[in-house]
Parts: C-alpha cells; sequence; structure tokens
C-alpha cells in the first residue's frame, strides 16, 4: 500500500522497509503492519490531540512531570511550544510504559523506537502468525477463563508495584497469542503515586477485567483485586512476589468522638493563646 505521510520519515531512515497494510483506526492512533527487513513489526501513528477523541485526556496527564523545567513551564502556560511538548510527552508515555512494564515482567508489544509521533514495535501473532486476537474476540472455557483472570491481575499488581495504572484496561485492550494475554495501549498509563484518580482508575481496570472474564466464569465477580492491591500499595507492603487472594476484609472502627472533641479543643485553647500573644505584642504598654 502507499506509504501514510506520518511513516515516511521511518522510512526514509531505514527503519520501515514496506507498508503492508493498516491494521486499526482508534481513537487516539492508527496501526499499521509494516516490513522492517525480514521482520513484520506495527507502527502505531499517534493522532493529534485535535484529531484525537480519547476522553478525559487531563485525568491521565495529572501528575506527569516533563523532566526539562523549561518544557514543563511552557506545558503549564499552554504556550503553542508547550502543547508541542505537551503532546511529546503523550506519546513517549507509552514507549516509557512499554520499557517499564517489560522490565517489571509484565508482558507488552516489544516497543523500537519513537520518531515524530510513531512509534514502531512488535507485531504480537498467534501461533498461526496471523495479528492475535483481542480478548474480546476470544471465548473459552471456565477453567480457562479463571487461569487468564489470574494472570492479568497478575500483571496488574506488577504494574501497580512499577507505579503505573493503565487507566483504560478492558477486553479491547488486552491481546491473545499462544501464550496467553498481552497488555497493549498505554499512552494514558496513570502515575500509581501522583494521579489523584489512581485508585479509582485501578478499581475500574479489574472491574471491566473482571466482567468480560466473568461470562465464562461467573465466581470471579466475587473477587476484591482491587481493594487488596490498593490497601497493599498504600501500606508499602506490596512487591512483586505478593501472593494475591482476591480477598479484602474491611475492618470498620468506630468513631473515637472523644477524641476528636478534645483535639478541636486543644486546637482552639492554641489559637486563643496565639491571639492573646498577639495582641499583648501590638500593646507592649498593657
Amino acid at each position: 500500500m502507499r506509504t501514510p505521510k506520518r511513516i515516511q520519515p521511518l522510512v526514509d531512515e531505514g527503519l520501515v522497509d514496506e507498508v503492508l497494510r493498516q491494521l486499526m483506526s482508534g481513537k487516539e492512533a492508527d496501526v499499521y503492519v509494516v516490513r522492517c527487513g525480514s521482520e513484520i513489526r506495527c507502527a502505531k501513528v499517534y493522532k493529534e490531540a485535535a484529531k484525537r477523541s480519547f476522553k478525559k485526556a487531563v485525568q491521565y496527564q495529572e501528575g506527569r512531570k516533563e523532566r526539562n523545567s523549561r518544557r514543563q513551564r511552557a506545558i503549564e502556560k499552554g504556550s503553542k511550544f508547550g502543547r508541542k511538548q505537551q503532546e511529546e510527552t503523550w506519546q513517549n508515555a507509552e514507549v516509557d510504559a512499554l520499557f517499564r512494564l517489560a522490565r517489571a515482567g509484565v508482558r507488552v508489544p516489544k516497543p523500537y523506537i519513537c520518531l515524530d509521533g510513531v512509534l514502531l514495535m512488535e507485531l504480537v501473532t498467534d501461533d498461526d502468525g496471523q495479528v492475535a486476537p483481542r480478548l474480546g474476540e476470544v471465548t473459552m472455557s471456565a477453567e480457562q477463563a479463571r487461569e487468564d483472570h489470574a494472570i492479568v491481575m497478575h500483571y496488574v499488581m506488577l504494574m501497580l508495584c512499577a507505579g503505573l495504572i493503565h487507566g483504560d484496561l478492558s477486553e479491547f485492550n488486552v491481546l491473545v497469542d499462544e501464550y496467553g494475554p498481552v497488555i497493549i495501549d498505554l499512552p494514558q498509563a496513570v502515575d500509581a503515586s501522583a494521579n489523584n484518580n489512581a485508585r479509582a482508575m485501578l478499581t475500574r481496570d479489574i472491574q471491566n477485567i473482571t466482567d468480560y472474564y466473568a461470562q465464562f466464569a461467573p465466581d470471579l465477580q466475587n473477587n476484591r483485586y482491587a481493594k487488596e492491591m490498593w490497601s497493599l500499595y498504600e501500606e508499602g507492603e506490596l512487591t512483586p512476589e505478593t501472593e494475591l487472594t482476591g480477598h479484602f476484609e474491611e475492618v470498620e472502627k468506630s468513631a473515637d468522638v472523644d477524641s476528636v472533641m478534645a483535639e478541636i479543643k486543644a486546637a482552639l485553647a492554641e489559637e486563643q493563646q496565639r491571639q492573646e500573644r498577639l495582641r499583648e505584642s501590638d500593646n507592649p504598654d498593657v
């Protein structure tokens, strides 16, 4: 097929030899199957901000900081240069996340390079060499659903240990090859420690995936992985070696009203004393 304009720089650099076909067109990017020497890979062409339909992008970008202070100030000011830098930050977020998660043990497509808003990465295929199907296109037995659900929960946990939350995880963002689930689409990956929406996004990610697998194994709906993971994460006890149970017991504590009132009274007394000292300093002869 004719080489898309955005992929031409990769052809000029000798990174891509031929564009074979378009694989899909999504809300934030178009993906093409390309030939690089003897290997078949995919090229993800990110859409410009004005053409993206990804909702609530600001929510996902909260907590992301540009290492270069000048660029960060430009992003905060919203200047033309700042908007360009914000676009690069958005695009590079997926590359960074892919490398980070691969090191953490999460199965993700192997990234090669991101040039001018085009990410060149591994093409995940099935055992016949065809493009691997999305999870939403796969049916399975109850036993297989439980096994694969546990694998994805382990990946979600490893992501959280690495400080990231997918933020848009569902049956449409997981591929299934001969070895099992592969997590994809990470430009909106959330910083778990710096984003105020992190817990809600983790909960939604887990619920979305669970809802799909529960079609084949309804008992999966009884799990409480989100609360278990987040509780361990907040307490600093979540590690890659943690064995998740899917259970979580919430400890309900009755409010200690007397202690609260005592603290309020102490604070009021301290403020009253402070005000008296101020009045005395303003009227030294009194």
